[in-house]
Parts: C-alpha cells; sequence; structure tokens
C-alpha cells in the first residue's frame, strides 16, 4: 500500500523520509499553495467568499503532488501544527479534490511538534480529518489583513507617500514606537541627590544610603539641589563625629527560581539580549534546527516546533531531563518533583510544548563540529534553558543593615548579599532588558551585630537626573507587544523587519526611532483611523480569532462587522486635504519675507520651508540649517585633511578635503545615507563614513574580493561586478564576511554560458526577481516560475538584452583627422561656405 506524506518545506521533507519505510513518499508543498487574487478581486465583500488562485512558483509543485496522488493509495496531510498549517493542509486537499484525484483514498491530517522517529510514528498512530474551525481562524486572519491592506494603504498613497502600508499588527507596533519617541521629547530632566556614608569595620569598608533624614522617610525628590546636599552634609557629619550606631541587623536567605522553557517570545527576546541576534535571523535559525541537521545519526530535528506560546513540556520530555540530570549532578541540583509552568501572556495559544531539545542527552557540544556558529548558540541557549527550568532554585544569603546618625533620627541602610547555592544558575541565567541593578549582584557585608560602634570613613552626596523611558531594542518591543495581546509571535519577526522595510523605523545603536515617515502616518492613523491602532481593538480581534479557532464564533459575523465599519470611515476621509497633513505651521516667520514657516514631508523626511513658496524659495533642514559653505566635522587621521560636509544635488554628503588647483584626483565623497540625521552627525559617525569602502575579505568561490559601501539608493555589497542591497535591518559597520557571502548567493544557480563560461542564475531584489550574467540583467515578470527556467530560455533573454543595451549605446564618434598648420600667407582666407546636404 502507498501512502503519500505532504509538508511544508524540503528539508523536513528529507528528515522525515529518513524515519519513514519505502511504502511512504515523502513530497513537500513549499510553503502556501494558493494566494488570495489581487486587488478586489480577492474578497467578495457582501458574502465574505475568498477567491484563491494557485501561486505560479508553487505549480510545479502541486504538479509533482498530484501526480503522486495517482500512485498513491493514502493521503497524509504533515503541515505545521498551527493554523497556518492546517490552511495549508486545507489548501492541498481542496486543489487535489477539485482535480478529481482523490476519489475513495483516504485523506487524513497528522501532526507533530518535534521532528523524530517517535514522533511521526505517534502521529501516524492517530490521525484525524482537518480542523475547519483552525482554518475559518486563519481564513479571517488572512480576510482582515487583506481588507486593511487593500483599501488603507492606497489612502495613505494618495494622502502621503506612494509605496506606504498599513496592517492590522504593523500599525499599533509603529504606534508604541512613536509614542515612545514622543514621551522622550516631552521629556524634562529633574535633578536630584542621594546621601552616602562609607563606614569602617576593623578594616573591611563598606557603603550605605540614606533612608529616613529627621525621622521622616527620604523621597527620591526630598534633596534637589547642591546646597540642600551640602547643608545635610554638614549636618550629618556634625552629628556623627566620624562614629555610627548599628541599630539593625536582618539576616535572611533569599530564593530565586529558574526561568520557564522557551516560548516564540522569549525565545527571540533573548537571542536579541544575549546573543545579538536580530528577531528574523532567530527565527530562520530556529527553522532550521526544527526541520533536521545532519549529524552522525543522520538527519534529525534538533528542537520541537518554534511557533508556540506554550510553557509546558511533555512527561517524556521531563522524564529524560530528570534522568540527565541524575546522571551529571548531585541530588541538591534537581527537587523531588518535576517544576510545571503556565504562560501568563495575554491571547495565548497552548496548543504545544515549548521550544526545547528533542533529545536532552544531545548536549551542545557534542554537535558542535555539525552546526554553524548560529546554529550552535541558538541551540546552546535553549538547551541549556530546558535543563535550568527542572533545576534547584539558587538560594542567596542576605543581610539588611541600619546605621543611626544623632539619636536615631537619621538612618543609614546598607544591603548585601552572596551566593550560597547556585542551583539552577550553574547552568543557564537569563539575560534583562533595560536593567541598571542586577539584584543577583554579590556585594558582601563584614559582620555586624546590633550595638556595634563603627568609624566613618565620610558621607557625601550624589547626583543624579531623571532619564526618559528607553527606546524600544527588539527584545523589548516584543515583550511589549506580547504583554498587549497585539499580533502573535509567530509573525513579529516579519513585522519588525516591514516597520524597517518601509522606512517607518530605524534600528539606531539596536533602539527603534521613528523616521519621519514613521511619525506622520502614525498621526495620520490615530487622527483618523485610531480604532485600528488601538492597542485594545488590536488585541480584541486577536482574542476573537480564538474563539473562531475554538469554534465558539463564526467568522462571517466577525468580517461583517470590521468591514461595515470600516469601509464607511474609509469613504469618509477619501475627501481629506493632502496639504493638511504632510505640512503644518511651527511658529516662526521666515527671515526672508516673514510669512509663517512649514515644516514639510519630503522624500529625506521633515524640511522647513517658506508657505509664500515659489515667490520665497527659503528652506533648511528640519534637523538644523543647512551649510551653505563646507562645514568641518573631524579630521581624518590617516590623510591629515578635514571631513567636510556639503551638501549636494542628492542630498548632504561628506568630502575628504577641499580640491587643490592642479589636482588630477577628486576628493573622497561619501553620501550621508538618509537614516543619519544631520543633528547625529558627530565625528565618530563621520570618520566611519569616510572610511568606505569596507574590505570585507576574500569571496571563497572566486578569490575576488568582497567590498561594502553606500551609494545613492543605499548601502550595498559589491563583489565581481555584482551589487546587492544591504537590507535596511543590517548596519553597514557591522555587517560580517559571512553575511555578504550568504547576501551574493543566487536564489538558482541555472547553469554556465558554453561559449564565455560566465555563470547564469536568478537573484532577488527589493523590486522582484532577475537573472544575471556578468554585467547584464533581465528583469522578471512576478508570475514567472523561477524553479522552472532552463538555461537555454535564460540565455535567449540574456542575449536580447544585451543586443538591446548595445542599440541603446551612442556610436562612438570618429576623432576628427589633425588639421595641417596652414602657411602664413593663408592666414587672411576667406571662410568656406558650408556644403549643402546631398543625398549619398
Amino acid at each position: 500500500m502507498q501512502k503519500l506524506l505532504i509538508v511544508e518545506s524540503p528539508s523536513k521533507a528529507k528528515t522525515i523520509g529518513n524515519y519513514l519505510g519505502k511504502e511512504y513518499q515523502v513530497l513537500a508543498s513549499y510553503g502556501h499553495i494558493r494566494n488570495l487574487l489581487p486587488k478586489s478581486q480577492g474578497i467578495n465583500t457582501d458574502t465574505f467568499e475568498m477567491n484563491y488562485e494557485i501561486s505560479p512558483r508553487n505549480k510545479k509543485h502541486i504538479d509533482a503532488i498530484s501526480n503522486a496522488v495517482k500512485k498513491s493509495d493514502e493521503i497524509l496531510l504533515a503541515t505545521d501544527p498551527d493554523r497556518e498549517g492546517e490552511a495549508i493542509a486545507w489548501h492541498i486537499a481542496e486543489v487535489l479534490t477539485s482535480k478529481k484525484l482523490v476519489g475513495n483514498k483516504k485523506v487524513s491530517r497528522i501532526i507533530f511538534g518535534e521532528i523524530t522517529k517517535s514522533a511521526i510514528t505517534e502521529a501516524l498512530n492517530n490521525p484525524r480529518e482537518v480542523a475547519q474551525p483552525l482554518v475559518y481562524a486563519q481564513q479571517a486572519r488572512q480576510a482582515l489583513d487583506y481588507l486593511i491592506g487593500f483599501n488603507l494603504s492606497p489612502l495613505l498613497w494618495s494622502k502621503i507617500r506612494y509605496g506606504l502600508s498599513a496592517g492590522r499588527v504593523q500599525s499599533p507596533a509603529l504606534r508604541l514606537i512613536v509614542e515612545r519617541e514622543q514621551e522622550i521629547e516631552k521629556f524634562d530632566s529633574l535633578e536630584y541627590w542621594s546621601i552616602h556614608l562609607d563606614a569602617l569595620k576593623n578594616k573591611s569598608k563598606f557603603s550605605s544610603k540614606l533612608t529616613i533624614l529627621n525621622d521622616e522617610k527620604l523621597k527620591q525628590f526630598t534633596i534637589t539641589s547642591a546646597e540642600q546636599e551640602k547643608k545635610i552634609v554638614g549636618e550629618l557629619l556634625l552629628k556623627s563625629s566620624g562614629k555610627v550606631n548599628v541599630s539593625r541587623v536582618e539576616k535572611k536567605q533569599r530564593v530565586r527560581n529558574p526561568t520557564a522553557p522557551f516560548t516564540t517570545s522569549t525565545l527571540q527576546q533573548e537571542a536579541v539580549r544575549k546573543l545579538g541576534f536580530t528577531t528574523r535571523s532567530t527565527m530562520i535559525t530556529a527553522q532550521q534546527l526544527y526541520e533536521g541537521i545532519n549529524i552522525e545519526e543522520g538527519t534529525v530535528g534538533l528542537i520541537t516546533y518554534m511557533r508556540t506560546d506554550s510553557m509546558s513540556l511533555s512527561n517524556e520530555a521531563t522524564n529524560q531531563i530528570r534522568k540527565y540530570l541524575e546522571s551529571n549532578y548531585t541530588n541538591e541540583y534537581f527537587p523531588q518533583k518535576t517544576i510545571g509552568y503556565k504562560t501568563k501572556a495575554k491571547n495565548a495559544q497552548e496548543a504545544h510544548e515549548a521550544i526545547r531539545p528533542t533529545n536532552i542527552e544531545r548536549t551542545p557540544q557534542s554537535i558542535k563540529k555539525f552546526l554553524s556558529d548560529q546554529q550552535f548558540k541558538l541551540y546552546e541557549i535553549i538547551w541549556k534553558r530546558t535543563l535550568a527550568c527542572q533545576m534547584s532554585p539558587a538560594v542567596f544569603d542576605a543581610v539588611s543593615v541600619d546605621l543611626e546618625v544623632g539619636k536615631g533620627e537619621n538612618v543609614f541602610r546598607a544591603t548585601g548579599q552572596t551566593l550560597k547555592f547556585a542551583g539552577f544558575m550553574s547552568v543557564y541565567l537569563e539575560e534583562e532588558d533595560d536593567s541598571k541593578n542586577n539584584e543577583d549582584n554579590e556585594s558582601k557585608l563584614p559582620p555586624l551585630e546590633v550595638g556595634d560602634i563603627l568609624a566613618v570613613d565620610k558621607i557625601m552626596g550624589i547626583q543624579h537626573f531623571t532619564e526618559p523611558p528607553p527606546r524600544f531594542t527588539e527584545a523589548s518591543l516584543v515583550k511589549t507587544l506580547e504583554e498587549f495581546g497585539i499580533g502573535r509571535p509567530s509573525t513579529y519577526a516579519s513585522i519588525i523587519t516591514t516597520l524597517q522595510e518601509r522606512d517607518y523605523a530605524l534600528l539606531e545603536k539596536k533602539r527603534f526611532m521613528p523616521t519621519d515617515v514613521g511619525k506622520v502616518v502614525i498621526e495620520f492613523l490615530t487622527e483618523h483611523f485610531e480604532n485600528y491602532v488601538d492597542y485594545d481593538f488590536t488585541a480584541n480581534l486577536e482574542s476573537q480569532l480564538d474563539e473562531i479557532a475554538a469554534d465558539k464564533k463564526n467568522s462571517l459575523v466577525v468580517l461583517q462587522e470590521f468591514w461595515d465599519v470600516f469601509i464607511s470611515r474609509i469613504k469618509e476621509k477619501s475627501d481629506l486635504d493632502r496639504t493638511k497633513i504632510t505640512q503644518k505651521e511651527i511658529g516662526e516667520d521666515c527671515p526672508k519675507c516673514e510669512k509663517p514657516l512649514l515644516s514639510k514631508l519630503g522624500k529625506r523626511g521633515n524640511f522647513i520651508a517658506c508657505s509664500g513658496y515659489p515667490d520665497c524659495d527659503f528652506t533648511k533642514s528640519s534637523n538644523g540649517d543647512l551649510p551653505q559653505e563646507p562645514k568641518v566635522i573631524a579630521q581624518d587621521k590617516a590623510s591629515k585633511k578635514d571631513i567636510l560636509l556639503l551638501i549636494g544635488p542628492y542630498g548632504p554628503y561628506l568630502q575628504l578635503g577641499l580640491p587643490n588647483e592642479g589636482d588630477k584626483l577628486k576628493p573622497k565623497r561619501v553620501t550621508i545615507p538618509p537614516e543619519v540625521a544631520l543633528a547625529d552627525l558627530d565625528e565618530v559617525i563621520a570618520k566611519q563614513l569616510i572610511s568606505l569602502p569596507r574590505d570585507l575579505g576574500i569571496h571563497p568561490e572566486t578569490g575576488q574580493k568582497i567590498i561594502a559601501n553606500i551609494g545613492r539608493f543605499g548601502p550595498y555589497v559589491n563583489h565581481n561586478g555584482k551589487f546587492k542591497s544591504i537590507p535596511k535591518t543590517e548596519n553597514i559597520f557591522e555587517i560580517t564576511h559571512d553575511f555578504a557571502v550568504d547576501l551574493l548567493k543566487p536564489l538558482r544557480k541555472i547553469g554556465v554560458n558554453p561559449d564565455s563560461k560566465s555563470s547564469v542564475e536568478i537573484y532577488k531584489s527589493r523590486f522582484g526577481f532577475y537573472i544575471q550574467m556578468d554585467s547584464t540583467k533581465v528583469n522578471l515578470s512576478k508570475d514567472t516560475d523561477i524553479d522552472a527556467i532552463s538555461l537555454e530560455k535564460a540565455l535567449k533573454l540574456l542575449i536580447k538584452k544585451a543586443e538591446e543595451e548595445a542599440k541603446k549605446k551612442p556610436a562612438a564618434k570618429k576623432k576628427p583627422a589633425a588639421k595641417k598648420k596652414p602657411a602664413a600667407k593663408k592666414k587672411s582666407a576667406a571662410k568656406k561656405k558650408p556644403a549643402t546636404n546631398k543625398k549619398p
């Protein structure tokens, strides 16, 4: 009996194929096989019927599956164990049924949370039907995103700028970033002081902090000036007479419990904080570990499914962990009973286990040689955190001591602790985001008893200023989105990437800053579409999708309620005046004509212009006046020349020195990328920019250099005439040689031109796919199946393109023949009349 098992990815198919016998054929659908029709054709908004078409790129894979179905007796749909996977399984079944290939053949759905032989066997023994409520939930989510995207985005194009987009989750995420920036801009820093006393016990010195002053509890803003601090310190020195009395000693044990195993969200946060990954690279690497890595025992799935909200572990997993602990640790390192965890996240879906190794016996070091650097680092933190979650708490000896000055009306407090038992901390300790003080830091106090009289070493004040809330990192943004219940953790990586690719936000020093475009978009949406960027509204929609998945709510009712309000708002706002959205008065008059100045949105962000334009042409950057003359930013040590800021036709740029008369070479110039605000252009950034291009090393295949540089269209890498844009999520000064090699890889190598021996390859740019051979490129249409292009067809397209480009080039002009020097007597010869045009 022949059975066909269908999964989503080819690497997953390969891993599973190793576990199954000859009666099974394993094929991949390569993700979603059908898309909604474009524009208004995708959804009938009267009935909410969804109209699909098979993706051109997946047609070949569907044909392969269809042919295999004809030869099979049973079909097993083994796509991912979540809503998206359930929907893909449903689509495959629908397409096969519409082709009349199923007939009486048995079609079953199977799921597994890890790709191991035991998990696959368990799934095969427990087949079920496709869960229709999960499909409805996925379709409702897809419909909502489609309706918002295809109706709100065009409004943004017409009112702000072409190419912008709005999204159900993307826009509230941007709002968080913009509102945090507004908090920072409005923040007024306040001064305050703390008073500290250093005391001596024998020769051991320790520090304490004033908590009670003149019988009143000290608050943050009790002391707000240097004058107050000076007066209080003087009074305390007089009252102490060089001595303090120990009035209280409290000793106790403090326990710190292990952290729960990883969910999708916490894995992303920890990989960003601890490993310096992006959320996107975290999910790509986790997928590789899940789908299978070739190690000594064959291709094996190393971790469980990486899209999960669950913190729970199976009994089989906890038993395996405890067995490992018993073999490698003494009894005090693990409790008598297993530790259970429950998620606290809003709108959590706990259908799966937490992310864990499929076998705890596979230690990171034992498989390191089979993993890439990124794979090893991610597997290591997953392995360590999983092991630690079933270990004993860490124990600290904590001491708190009060020191009296005067008659007890002034009290200083000192605290200290030492780690008594490491427990789980011997394996793993979680990183913290924006933490100023780590409560687990060790600080020892000397042995003290009530009544001890100690010598005062010094009493002094320390000045502080309140700080604005920090900008979001990728980790803290993910955490906040999850706390609000906005979107699903599995989509956070793509949302963060979209915000950067759309120029809505920049990741500066690993923290998000909204661009001027991002600010204008959010201002427009909060004023005119407040519900659709409201955190509670978005979280409520997510809850309704959960209810649809649980078969407690009708998806059509949810869509109808949303659409009726949304489309009326779109129609209502279609006549808004664009100028009122993209330009605003700033409350200043033009220095040239005294008319009001406006802040306008331009290609490089906001700029200030006169409302009297075109009669008055006054402009300046919103980041500060643009220099009319070269402005010195820094000095280059190597050349000892000034790094100058100038303005050209394409915007600001840096130049190394001014040209001298007679110089053959022009001074070095570097374009300032749009993400660098002129207000932030300091000596460090200027030196980095002028040092470009960066030599990233030699390409392993060609032996030629890889160069990173910035051009008119942004940062790029260049190798052997091939240019690839550096994604906006990456920093040109931080990208590595390996990253550049990976970026330069073609999507597909078609072959080699038999005449020139040049490689013919397919690449992807932000505008779509293209074929390249040497410097000739041919763009491909969206509908092209890139896997089906043959070498013969590719060469025809390339030759045709080369011929077209040759025709466009002007013919080379012949050099005029050298004129003979006329004789002296012919100097005044009359000029000849021009010859009349004659046909050749």
